[in-house]
């Protein structure tokens, strides 16, 4: 559905974790082949040119939204949290892009794609980061700005490897590699001091506390696709399974909230730990059971998301104003 151009005005920047989602659950049916046949691999391309479609269209209307809403634009940027999503469409591209290369191979548009997005990426971390340096001055680092969105800009970068190693890139993609890296503990520091001090993020952001378990299961995937140890993609998958079952604590307060953008914040991390536990699999292994399961958890979860985001355009839910977060009862 295409919104109106009153709706476009809210066709915020977190509309590309729809691909993300999309991408990753591409990618983690093109892992399950050797467990699963061909069969897998058609349905890797078959949602992977859905990713590629949204994509596009998503691309489109962010073009007319710009000029159409161009203060909208300007707020998305000033916003302490919103901004962070920002990040959402380089990382889409780059996730579009590993999806060109897997079902179609290298090609040029694929490696342009790529590149644009990686640029786009450090960009983007760059100009997130350097809020910081204002303090807890408006727009700097403050408590309302520290979610788990914040892992969005800040860990992308560990996707580069992805496609960057069969395009030939490895050396690029390894030193955007190790900037996720580096910031990835920064960022889960912070998430968790904000908790201690400052309390949780608004409720409506409940569902991105699923995003925590895309960064170990990423930074897996891309350590063996750098050639790393595989006992180092273990290490990794333990990080992101118990992130997984800690974010699964909050499943039931999730499950009872109205359905809103936010929960698309679940997909893609579900998606990645489905694809590095199928990456480490072994045909006689635990990862060969837990693998299709943690594949058929994310296909169902973003099944149900996809509907429910079909849902919510025809019924005018989605494409709306935020609703701000309630006000602190008065001291005393």
């Amino acid at each position: 559905m295409t919104p109106q151009a009153p709706a476009l005005r809210f066709l915020y920047p977190g509309w590309y974790a729809v691909v993300m989602g999309l991408a990753g659950l591409s990618l983690a049916w093109h892992r399950a082949v050797p467990l699963m046949g061909e069969a897998a691999g058609v349905t890797s391309a078959a949602i992977g040119a859905l990713a590629a479609l949204v994509f596009a269209l998503l691309l489109a209307l962010t073009a007319w939204r710009g000029l159409a809403h161009a203060e909208a634009w300007a707020e998305d940027r000033r916003h302490p949290v919103r901004h962070t999503f920002i990040a959402a469409l380089p990382i889409a591209a780059m996730l579009v892009a590993t999806v060109g290369v897997v079902t179609l191979g290298v090609s040029a548009p694929v490696r342009v794609l790529w590149w644009v997005a990686c640029l786009a990426q450090l960009y983007v971390i760059v100009w997130v980061l350097a809020r910081w340096w204002r303090g807890n001055q408006a727009g700097g680092l403050q408590w309302a700005g520290i979610t788990p969105a914040l892992f969005i800009p800040v860990v992308g970068n560990v996707i580069a490897p992805l496609a960057g190693v069969p395009l030939g890139h490895a050396e690029w993609a390894a030193a955007q590699f190790g900037i996720g890296l580096v910031f990835w503990p920064v960022a889960l520091v912070l998430l968790l001091v904000r908790v201690g001090v400052a309390g949780l993020w608004p409720e409506r952001l409940r569902p991105t506390v699923f995003i925590i378990v895309a960064p170990p299961a990423v930074v897996g995937l891309s350590s063996l696709q750098l050639g790393a140890p595989t006992l180092v993609g273990w290490a990794m998958w333990g990080v992101a399974l118990f992130c997984l079952l800690w974010a699964g604590t909050q499943a039931r307060l999730i499950a009872a909230q109205p359905f809103a953008l936010p929960h698309w914040g679940m997909s893609f991390p579900l998606a990645a730990f489905a694809a590095l536990t199928l990456r480490l699999a072994e045909p006689g292994g635990l990862l060969a059971v837990l693998g299709p399961a943690a594949l058929a958890l994310a296909s169902l979860v973003i099944a149900a998301l996809v509907l429910a985001t079909l849902r919510g355009l025809r019924n005018g839910t989605l494409l709306v104003a935020e609703q701000a977060p309630p006000a602190p009862p008065p001291a005393g």
